[in-house]
């Protein structure tokens, strides 16, 4: 199928400054992603939790860049990861992100996260992380989406999450979360969650 995202011929997505080029367009959207992520940080979208609250983050975060900010992807979706030599991990199917995402954000909501010691905790919720980044709702701006949502809904929850160790070490939490999602249907389970949860454990304040 052709993807809807990206300009013919090309790999660069469509977005609204109509920018061609991939350096230019990343520097672009690293600039207002940024600004947008710092606006969240002191005035956090309140919500429940849910998949409609996830989607409402992610079209705050990339409103300046893309018009299908906020909205669930319409493609299935595939990505080489060089983690994974190259394979790609098994995202939800275009028919089952809304299920899939309600079914982690309900088992996150109905966690008793003040019984938890620090440990449980990061275990616990480096799962539903990986969980949720596993489905990929949006074709691009998952992890800073689900970073941004986990981090607010830590604070709900009585526990604070070191942001900044976060986006500091993006590029090792993003190959993180890609270990701790290696599950497949034809190879087996092939993941790391240990990594993720490591990173998790620093970041509970």
């Amino acid at each position: 199928m052709k993807d809807p995202y990206i300009y013919s011929g090309s790999d660069i997505l469509i977005n609204i400054f109509d920018e061609r080029n991939e350096q230019k367009l990343s520097e672009i959207e690293a600039a207002y992603t940024t600004l947008r992520l710092r606006e969240l940080c002191d005035n956090p979208i309140i919500g429940i939790f849910d998949f409609e609250h996830l989607c409402r983050i992610h079209q705050f975060i990339f409103q300046d860049i893309f018009i299908w900010a906020g909205q669930p992807r319409i493609i299935n979706i595939e990505k080489a990861e060089i983690v994974l030599g190259g394979i790609s991990i098994e995202y939800s199917n275009v028919g089952d992100i809304a299920k899939h995402a309600d079914i982690v954000c309900e088992k996150m909501n109905n966690t008793s996260w003040e019984l938890l010691n620090k440990e449980e905790k990061a275990k616990q919720f480096s799962n539903y992380m990986s969980e949720l980044w596993k489905i990929h709702p949006f074709r691009e701006g998952n992890t800073r989406t689900i970073i941004t949502f986990f981090c607010d809904f830590a604070e709900q929850n009585g526990f604070h999450l070191n942001r900044e160790l976060f986006k500091h070490n993006s590029v090792y939490v993003r190959r993180a979360l890609v270990a701790a999602s290696a599950i497949f249907s034809d190879i087996g389970d092939r993941s790391q969650p240990q990594h993720l949860i490591r990173i998790v454990r620093d970041a509970i304040g």
